[in-house]
């Protein structure tokens, strides 16, 4: 269903533009996501570790050697995956500075002599790079399109989503990144910068990419989904620590907001990539200082300084504090919402009708952006410059271009300048550090703040969802700081307190924009610590959270949570739904039909079931003396592809080759049931037997699991969420109640020193009592 849906697709927009080249294999674009998306159709990862006699062969063959080696394997390919990272997004942003700081440039010095002219120079510079972006995405990656980061919650999740991690992804996502900002879409870098470093880590996870033949198979290690996630989940902490020069909030934000397992091994190893990531930026940072990299300064990587600005605050600010807090909350779920809606419409009806349409719109929207931007701006009057103080450093006007406040823009007299140009005439990160700023009290004027506020809000709105990489994480700090600094300027009113900075209700409210749309708290807070160099706020900034949060609950679910939701993404959150108490395991599979197979299976009968459903795993039952049937295992659907595949496991007789051990008759290592992140792996499609084959018999002991977890049926379903979750477990049976107990396992029985011997240990944990 989903690849006919998929080719119907493409068909049609083939029709609308004959030059569509073809789609990768496993590639499935945000929309056939969505219209595919039901349960039937999901398919999970395996991060449980499948215990096959091939393993456990493996396993025995492996020695200390080899181990220490794995593990420096780990920590060489987390060190590859923060160097990359870091010179991915010192590449985005230097090219994105410079694109912006030709694009600045060339305007102002054409505004100097026609501003019509200038507007049309800058509408169509806009108009390219988003032009260039779509048409990477829409052409080459379509899984570029968007944040990613709903897409890698899910596969840290346990879903095996096709397509996001592919190495053209990567290309689209970095290239298309720089068209979208650079073209001065209301949207971040920052998100796709999430999903690069994933992309980057899965990527060095398989050795490379086969395709491209940029592989290598000193690199081709990872053999399990379990290894390669953890390396995904340092490639998002890394893609965080680049865009906000923030190691210690990508290491959080990993923690709080995409993963759905974690252990302690894994916190030092994305530490790790993280602190590589800050030293390969800051190398950068300190390279372009000497002025090799074109406009790329101050202005390139977020860090808004705020360390000069407020020194402290009174009880009496508490209150315009708590009701930034509230508006943050407020405002973030109305985004929520509004972008729900239009995304829902946007996938169902409008990019139904074909990348034509895709690009049509991104290149509408960024004409309207460029003509809003440089328009608005011409209908403000132009303020005098305030007495210059020589000791902030603040020049009154700064010539138009990448950095300062105080932007001369359709000014009559040299000693003016526009409030509304300089933040919205502007790129997004100066924007912001104009909002930021402190000491310059009555800058901005609550006319041009407000209607900054909506028209940006709007466009955030509306923006998000086109065929562009998108972030919104800078979108929601400018429109937080708007309406932040908005509030400042009534506190400065009201209070007649000269010691309160309008920049710190700024910052303020760049924190509760964000804790009421994405919902996030602990990361976030440390990532606005870092990039703000000031811890003294990190009070206020948990006070407003924690209130933007709350309020935004009562509303809606988070950001992240509705994209996936509306992708077809069927995230296991932490927590079970309540009905869930009330209900146990039998109630939830009572209508499902168990497909099984026997230990000694004829070809032709596990094609036949294989073709017939689409189950990824099968229990696998065995006939005793008495004639009882007993569960020996569970068999994956991919293992079985496998063994038809090569058809070394075919033999004539369907009696047991070796009924006494079984590890004699493996002829495969596990290495060939590992699956590419990159593809599908292999279809039934695929495999071609003949009519002699379908006659043959196949013994699955060797390749099944014989130790599947297990419930019993009347367990609640609450513990078997938690379970499932929490264990990243891809099948567990259900089964009837147990006609006796083998042994009782506690706390004692698991405290086993290294150097003990295994005969001992097993003495030891029979002779004492559990007392534990």
């Amino acid at each position: 269903m989903l690849s006919n849906q998929l080719h119907n697709g493409l068909e049609t927009a083939k029709l609308l533009w004959s030059r569509i080249p073809n789609s990768e294999d496993g590639e499935v674009d945000g929309g056939s996501l969505l219209r595919n998306s039901n349960r039937n159709t999901v398919e999970s990862l395996d991060y449980e570790v499948i215990e096959n006699y091939a393993y456990r062969e493996e396993q025995a063959q492996r020695g200390k050697l080899y181990v220490g080696y794995y593990v420096a394997v780990k920590w060489f390919l987390a060190l590859l995956t923060g160097i990359g990272t870091g010179l991915a997004a010192v590449f985005i942003n230097i090219s994105v500075e410079n694109f912006a700081g030709w694009k600045f440039a060339l305007t102002f010095s054409i505004i100097q002599r026609s501003y019509f002219a200038g507007f049309v120079i800058y509408v169509l510079i806009n108009l390219i790079l988003v032009f260039s972006s779509v048409y990477i995405v829409t052409h080459f990656a379509p899984a570029a399109a968007g944040s990613g980061i709903p897409e890698i919650k899910g596969y840290l999740n346990g879903l095996d989503i096709h397509g996001i991690l592919l190495f053209r992804t990567l290309i689209g996502k970095i290239f298309g990144s720089i068209g979208s900002v650079g073209g001065g879409l209301a949207l971040g870098k920052e998100g796709p910068l999430v999903h690069t470093g994933a992309c980057i880590a899965s990527l060095l996870g398989q050795g490379g990419s086969s395709k491209y033949h940029l592989s290598s198979r000193w690199l081709q290690v990872f053999k399990s989904d379990r290894d390669r996630r953890d390396l995904v989940t340092c490639g998002c902490a890394a893609g965080v620590a680049a865009a906000f020069r923030a190691p210690v909030g990508g290491v959080l934000f990993a923690l709080e907001e995409v993963t759905s397992w974690w252990r302690s091994q894994l916190m030092w190893r994305v530490f790790f990539t993280s602190a590589i990531v800050a030293v390969v930026v800051r190398t950068a940072m300190g390279w372009c200082k000497s002025g090799k990299c074109g406009h790329f300064g101050s202005g390139g990587f977020i860090i808004w300084d705020t360390s000069d600005g407020q020194e402290d605050y009174s009880f009496e600010e508490l209150l315009p504090m708590a009701v930034i807090g509230v508006i943050g909350g407020l405002l973030g779920a109305l985004f929520n919402q509004l972008t729900f809606h239009i995304t829902y419409w946007r996938r169902n009806y409008l990019h139904k009708k074909g990348n034509r349409v895709k690009i049509i719109e991104a290149c509408l929207i960024s004409v309207i952006t460029s003509a809003i931007s440089f328009g608005l701006p011409l209908l403000r009057k132009c303020n005098p410059c305030p007495e210059s103080d020589h000791d902030s450093g603040i020049e009154c006007p700064r010539p138009p271009g990448m950095y300062g406040n105080y932007v001369n823009f359709y000014c009559g007299k040299d000693k003016e300048y526009n409030d509304l140009a300089t933040i919205f005439f502007n790129t997004q990160d100066d924007a912001i550090r104009n909002l930021f700023s402190a000491k310059t009290i009555h800058e901005f004027s609550a006319q041009s703040l407000l209607t900054f506020l909506v028209m940006f809000y709007t466009l955030a709105v509306v923006t998000f969802g086109t065929a562009v990489p998108a972030g919104q994480f800078v979108p929601g700090i400018m429109i937080g700081s708007t309406y932040g600094r908005l509030v400042g300027m009534f506190v400065v009113n009201f209070y007649k307190n000269l010691n309160v900075e309008e920049g710190t209700y700024a910052l303020l409210g760049a924190a509760s924009f964000l804790g009421g749309s994405m919902r996030m708290t602990v990361s976030l807070c440390v990532i606005m610590v870092e990039i703000t160099n000031n811890l003294k706020l990190l009070p206020l900034i948990m006070l407003v959270l924690l209130i933007s949060k709350a309020v935004g609950d009562a509303f809606n679910e988070g950001f992240y949570e509705q994209q996936a939701r509306l992708k077809g993404i069927a995230l296991l959150e932490s927590r079970p739904k309540y009905q869930m108490r009330n209900m146990m395991a039998k109630e939830v599979c009572r209508n499902q039909k168990v497909v099984s197979f026997p230990r000694i299976v004829k070809v032709a009968d596990a094609v036949s079931i294989l073709q017939s459903n689409l189950h990824n795993g099968f229990p696998v039952i065995d006939h005793v003396r008495n004639g009882e049937t007993l569960v020996i295992g569970l068999v994956l659907r991919s293992h079985l592809l496998v063994l038809l595949q090569s058809k070394v496991d075919f033999q004539h007789s369907p009696l047991p080759c070796d009924p006494a051990g079984v590890s004699k008759s493996i002829r495969h290592n596990f290495s060939e049931f590992v699956k590419p992140v990159s593809s599908k792996g292999i279809s039934i499609e695929d495999i071609h037997l003949s009519s002699d084959d379908l006659e043959m018999y196949i013994d699955l002991a060797p390749v099944l699991n014989p130790s599947p977890y297990v419930v019993p049926e009347d367990m609640s379903l609450t513990k078997v969420y938690n379970l499932f979750r929490q264990l990243g477990l891809r099948h567990i049976f259900v089964v009837p109640r147990a006609s006796r107990v083998v042994g009782m396992i506690t706390r004692e029985d698991l405290l086993i020193e290294d150097s003990e011997d295994p005969a001992s240990v097993e003495l030891h944990s029979t002779s004492g009592a559990s007392s534990i």
